[in-house]
């Protein structure tokens, strides 16, 4: 039987994102080191980005282009300043990727890269997001900017596919069969496709893999990753080729078109570890297909689908830290579309992924995909582990940034994670996607803060009570605002997922949301917010009973290929389309800080219902929020800082005088001296120290006094507003 280990590429095709890398191939890459597998990893859109908007990219982009014909107004600015574009661009990459710092200043003032028209009356709004001295971030807008608008040229004059997120994303959002995804792949090869293709192949001269691996997150990647599996197919032969990804799990489980094997000899599903390594152990001669895990084949021209239980799936705690060797994290680009802090974290940065725990343990949200293992399956990882995870992750990277991609991070491990980074004096910075859970009480999110938790997004959904009861969301608009304010108030950025056209949603739902929303803004409780239009797909619980949410699916939509998402009809509820762009308009005024006088009816080109709900509806939830029992199980944090002054003797009594340092402004005590020492003892060069019962037990025997009187006293409040939390 053969012995050598063949070696694996792994690769996301163009395109992702340009700041930061797309994680599953670092995760993959992490799987395969704990089984001593070789394998390089390739970020294929950043390759391209570079080469693109480079001199000679520029200089290759501008050849192409026919300058006699009738352009735009924009893309006649843009040939017009070509040159200004060409000796500009390396310095702008450079400075996107923190290599040119000092350029910020030259480029904040206007007047060092060509700007269209259309940027020139956005002035007043850039000095009100960066003020007079975010040179810096003032300076990446502008770089941003900069870099839309030669995307805007690309797009219009040499290939209309082109997007810095995404490629070609038309063919992959409606591909029940494979016709245009095929025809299009057999059109001459492109301005852009070129540059990918030549990528491509410098990967495989310096790799040599045997096996290449492609990750198809989104639709904007399926054109890319089919493009480079036919180039393969038709330059080396002799290299096998899978296909896995979020876009495969979701739309292709029901694959049945053997045209897609003439790109791929395998097509993976759900968590890749184990189908990975079966089709890895498959094409090294150790196994047979009868052993591949979640895998679609080709036999005799059907489509096969082989789930063997030769390979089991492999525990979080046992696929390994991710690595990002051999990606070029030093050349990603930092970039800022949207002058809103929160908006900009998906953009602004290199983060280290992490999954704090597979799947969703809510898993009953009837929108969502319930009976898909990436929701279905919940396993958590220790916190120990997940630091010692990030650990490792700083030294092979030099970054001390992390998001952790779960779908809905559990409170109680979140808790953990935060006491473990303390504990280990760790300086990190952090943000995940979370649930609005009651759990999230004001001192757990200041101790998440302490640890170094900047920011989190949760899905609010449609913020209607009946719509959330109707989506099983298990949250009230109520909570969620309370929610928010604990995470607001401890400094913790907030971003809504929003969402519209649930099905039997009314107009008056609809508005009524969007006033809920703007009172969340306005009250600064969340400080971002996206609104996507309800989507109906096969593997929600709505689509499972129509009949129960009002709809009808509309019959013959099963094709070979991509079968996810469904048209539908509504028996009641309003027309969804009329509320689109004036709830997108809102939001963008919102995340931008204005507007919230306006009548709700202003965003919109058609007659609303005006809404039904109080001006002071948040206000009054606010201050609605339960209170907090102590209890003996609770953990002691102390968060703050103090300084223990000089004693004074006051009728006959002995007092200490502390100055407590809070964070919004500093407080002076002076306590008995016995409550004093004991105090001191408790908190001195301590974070973590200890439970409520074993507070209370000492205090007693080292004060005399009664711990419960204390605990409930404004002196301890004013400790609790000084940083003592009780989680």
């Amino acid at each position: 039987m053969p012995t050598e280990k063949l070696k694996i590429g792994l690769i996301t095709p163009p395109f992702t994102q340009i700041n930061t890398p797309y994680p599953a191939s670092a995760y993959l890459k992490g799987f395969l080191n704990t089984l001593e597998i070789p394998s390089a990893q390739l970020d294929l859109g950043l390759n391209v980005i570079l080469n693109l908007f480079s001199k000679k990219g520029l200089q290759s982009l501008f050849a192409q282009v026919d300058t006699g014909k009738d352009w735009s107004e924009h893309a006649q600015f843009v040939l017009a300043h070509q040159q200004e574009y060409i000796n500009t661009i390396s310095e702008v990459v450079l400075f996107l990727q923190g290599k040119r710092d000092s350029l910020a200043r030259r480029i904040s003032n206007g007047n060092f890269l060509p700007q269209p028209p259309s940027q020139r009356t956005h002035q007043e709004e850039l000095e009100w997001a960066f003020g007079i001295m975010g040179n810096r971030d003032k300076a990446r807008h502008l770089c941003t900017l900069y870099l839309e608008d030669l995307s805007r040229f690309i797009v219009e004059t040499t290939d209309a596919d082109f997007g810095f997120s995404r490629y070609a994303e038309q063919i992959g959002r409606y591909a029940r069969e494979f016709d245009e995804l095929d025809l299009a792949l057999k059109q001459p090869i492109g301005f852009t496709q070129q540059i990918i293709l030549d990528e491509l192949e410098d990967f495989i001269q310096k790799e040599k893999p045997h096996l290449i691996a492609f990750s198809i997150p989104f639709p904007g990647n399926l054109f890319s990753g089919f493009l480079c599996a036919a180039y393969i197919k038709e330059k080396h032969p002799e290299i096998k080729t899978a296909l896995g990804g979020g876009f495969v799990n979701t739309e292709l489980r029901s694959l049945s078109e053997p045209r897609v094997f003439n790109y791929f000899d395998a097509v993976c599903l759900d968590d890749g570890e184990a189908p990975l390594l079966s089709v890895y152990e498959w094409i090294s001669g150790r196994s047979t297909s009868d052993h591949l895990r979640r895998t679609f084949i080709r036999v005799n021209n059907q489509v096969n689908y082989i789930h063997s239980d030769f390979y089991s799936d492999y525990k979080q705690k046992e696929v390994g830290t991710p690595d990002y060797s051999g990606l070029r994290t030093d050349e990603y680009l930092s970039v800022i579309e949207v002058t809103n802090p929160m908006h900009s974290l998906w953009n602004d940065g290199r983060w280290n992924k992490l999954t704090l725990a597979h799947g969703c343990y809510w898993g009953k949200c009837t929108f969502c995909d319930t009976s898909l293992d990436y929701i279905r399956v919940y396993e958590f990882t220790t916190a120990k582990m997940i630091v010692d995870r990030m650990e490792e992750l700083i030294h092979a990277t030099g970054e001390t940034g992390f998001h952790f991609v779960d779908e809905a991070a559990p409170p109680a491990l979140m808790k953990e994670l935060a006491l473990e980074i303390i504990r280990r004096k760790l300086v990190v910075s952090w943000w995940t996607n979370i649930r609005f859970e009651k759990s999230f009480h004001s001192d757990l999110c200041r101790l998440l803060a302490a640890s170094g938790c900047i920011a989190v997004s949760g899905g609010l959904e449609v913020a209607s009570d009946r719509l959330l009861q109707l989506i099983d969301k298990g949250v009230s608009v109520e909570q969620v605002s309370q929610v928010c304010a604990n995470f607001t108030d401890a400094g913790i950025m907030v971003h809504a997922y929003l969402m519209y056209g649930y099905p039997t949603q009314t107009a008056q739902e609809t508005i009524d949301s969007l006033e809920v929303v703007r009172q969340l803004f306005e009250n600064g409780l969340i400080q971002s917010g996206f609104w996507h239009r309800f989507a109906l797909t096969v593997h929600s619980p709505v689509a499972q009973q129509p009949d129960k949410f009002g709809i009808r699916i509309l019959p013959d939509q099963h094709g070979r290929f991509a079968n996810n998402d469904l048209d539908y009809e509504e028996t009641s509820g309003c027309d969804h389309a009329l509320f689109s762009e004036g709830l997108k308009t809102s939001l963008y005024n919102y995340l931008h800080g204005k507007g919230f006088e306006l009548p709700l009816s202003k965003w919109f080109n058609h007659k609303t219902p005006k809404t039904s709900l109080p001006k002071n509806l948040i206000e009054n939830y606010l201050s609605n929020i339960p209170f907090r029992e102590i209890k003996d199980e609770q953990q002691m944090i102390w968060t703050g800082h103090y300084h223990l002054g000089e004693s004074k003797i006051r009728k006959g009594k002995k007092y200490s005088s502390w100055e407590l340092f809070g964070s919004n402004e500093n407080v002076h005590l002076e306590l008995e001296e016995a409550t004093s020492q004991f105090l001191n003892t408790w908190l001195h060069n301590k974070v973590i120290c200890g439970s409520v019962k074993t507070f209370k037990k000492s205090f007693e025997e080292n004060t005399g006094q009664n711990p419960s009187l204390f605990l409930h006293s404004e002196t301890m409040d004013v400790f609790r507003s000084a940083g003592l939390l009780l989680v």
